[in-house]
């Protein structure tokens, strides 16, 4: 059961499509057939909403850490006004984090700096915090004055929300968030009306607001504080020239700071571009610091692609008589897959909830905030909920199909075994997906036993399957082609790609693939290959 963290078009286009769908979904024709758009869903958006922390001590950030991340000083060891200490003691924070101790006094010296920090270790505080204590020596002006960019729209969200917990007391400063999924005119209006001398933003949006907002342009000319959060995914996902028109449009004089969880070539490109010749760099994570939870549990299953959702409905099942308090993460490879996997799912009697980029706005909105507050949910979702959301007590994070790579497998795992507390991780391939295997040998994956599927399981889900509509099929059917198609190493043998399409398509119910519109396959670079029907 695959697809992608893009229903990919072609291997090239790859960073392009990335970046357009983070934002605001896909911008290809859409399909008669199916009325599905094809592209990718890496890292859309969740929830809207502020983050609704546990506010534990141990927490120090969106997302919460666990209190190996905590040093042994307080903030109010720290050269900051007494209106942000009780804006920080409110959060219900008392003890800084680790990248908050290396960071905090070098920021507030106004010093640029590139901080090497994993996610969930308290960066958000640690660029937030200095700057809101520069803001408020300033006189109030219409000006933009921090402008924060952050990759997807769930992470904006988080770090609007934050800023607006360390803002209770500085009342003069206000937080404004502009992302993609809502609508340009009302966020056009509420800049208007409101106090926005912070600015958090994803990087289509900025630029749609540079190139349709009147006036937008000159607000900007008043930043002071640049923030690049999660600067590497920023360019892995192509906002790299995005990023480079925003920096030419704001003032040189200024303070930027990158935070990263890793600082590839790319990172460090970006660094010269953006920030002065003596920036400070600053790494926190310790060589050999462990990419996964220790206290999560991983193992892996290898089954023909025909008895996985047989599998999944298994496993769900014990789960659920096993932990009266479940809560589990099922990672689909795209959105598509993702629908059809919940259609299932829910004609099983499952109690499920659905999250992707096809989904608005609203609906992610409400079912990321159902599940942050609740227990006894499963959640299907696509590549949204991987990096940076806050989900208390996960039990069991599943990831069904091939991910993309290493670093999307530890950020989806990562969604279980938080501030200390036990997790499961499962991991479920077909046979020809093994490969992905080598690149996670050293953390300590083992193989799990394949459950027995019995004959009245089968039956359940192949009725199931019977019940969900054919739109659903043919649509996780493209979505799954244009995935495996932009992986390298399975779309290498073209007529092997269409074979394993074809079991996928046996494994739904359909004996016969469903057609596909010939303008997507020649987006996919797929026209004419033989076994692959066209309309």
């Amino acid at each position: 059961m695959s697809g992608s963290p893009g229903d990919a078009v072609h291997p090239k286009r790859r960073r392009r499509r990335q970046r357009r769908d983070t934002e605001d979904g896909p911008s290809f024709p859409r399909v008669p057939v199916t009325s599905m758009e094809i592209g990718a869903d890496k890292a859309d958006v969740v929830e809207e909403k502020a983050m609704e922390l546990d506010a534990e001590k141990s927490a120090a950030d969106t997302g919460g850490v666990d209190g190996s991340y905590l040093s042994e000083t307080r903030f109010d060891q720290c050269a900051v006004s007494l209106l942000s200490l009780k804006g920080i003691k409110d959060a219900g924070y008392e003890r800084m984090t680790q990248v908050q101790e290396a960071t905090l006094p070098i920021i507030l010296q106004g010093e640029d700096v590139l901080a090497k920090a994993k996610t969930g270790t308290g960066k958000t505080v640690a660029f937030l915090l200095p700057a809101i204590e520069l803001l408020s020596t300033l006189p109030r002006s219409p000006y933009i004055n921090l402008l924060a960019i952050c990759p997807t729209r769930e992470l904006a969200n988080q770090v609007a929300a934050e800023a607006q917990k360390l803002l209770k007391y500085h009342r003069s400063l206000g937080v404004q968030v502009v992302i993609g999924g809502t609508r340009l005119p009302q966020e056009q209006r509420r800049m208007k009306s409101n106090p926005c001398q912070i600015l958090v933003a994803t990087p289509g949006r900025l630029k749609d607001h540079l190139e349709n907002t009147p006036g937008f342009s000159n607000r900007i000319k008043g930043v002071k504080v640049l923030v690049l959060d999660e600067a590497d995914r920023l360019l892995d996902m192509g906002f790299r020239r995005d990023i480079e028109k925003i920096i030419a449009c704001i003032p040189k004089e200024r303070q930027t700071l990158l935070f990263s969880a890793t600082v590839p070539a790319e990172v460090r490109q970006i660094s010269h571009v953006a920030m002065k010749k003596d920036y400070k760099f600053i790494n926190t994570v310790k060589e050999g610091d462990e990419e996964t939870h220790s206290q999560v549990s991983q193992t892996y299953m290898v089954a023909p692609l025909n008895m996985h959702f047989s599998i999944l409905y298994d496993v769900l099942n014990k789960h659920v008589a096993e932990d009266a308090e479940y809560k589990v993460i099922v990672f689909c490879t795209t959105a598509m897959v993702t629908k059809l996997l919940a259609e299932i799912l829910a004609q099983l009697k499952l109690n499920i909830r659905e999250i992707h980029s096809r989904k608005s706005q609203s609906a992610r909105t409400k079912v990321s905030d159902e599940f942050r507050r609740s227990k006894g949910l499963i959640l299907v979702s696509s590549d949204v909920s991987a990096r940076g959301v806050d989900y208390p007590d996960v039990t069991l994070v599943i990831q069904a199909g091939l991910p993309a790579d290493r670093e999307q497998y530890i950020h989806r795992l990562g969604r279980t075994g938080r501030k200390g507390k036990v997790g499961l991780g499962l991991l479920l391939l077909a046979h020809w997906e093994t490969h992905f295997l080598s690149s996670v040998q050293d953390l300590s994956v083992s193989e799990a036993v394949l459950p027995s599927i019995g004959p009245s399981v089968q039956a359940e889900v192949n009725n199931a399957l019977i019940r969900v509509e054919m739109k659903s099929k043919e649509s996780a059917y493209q979505a799954w082609l244009g995935y495996y198609n932009s992986n390298k190493t399975i779309s290498r043998d073209k007529s092997r790609l269409v074979r394993l399409a074809e079991e996928f398509s046996q494994s739904m119910g359909l004996p016969i693939p469903p057609a596909i519109p010939r303008l997507i396959l020649r987006k996919m670079g797929l026209n004419n290959v033989p076994g692959l029907r066209s309309i």
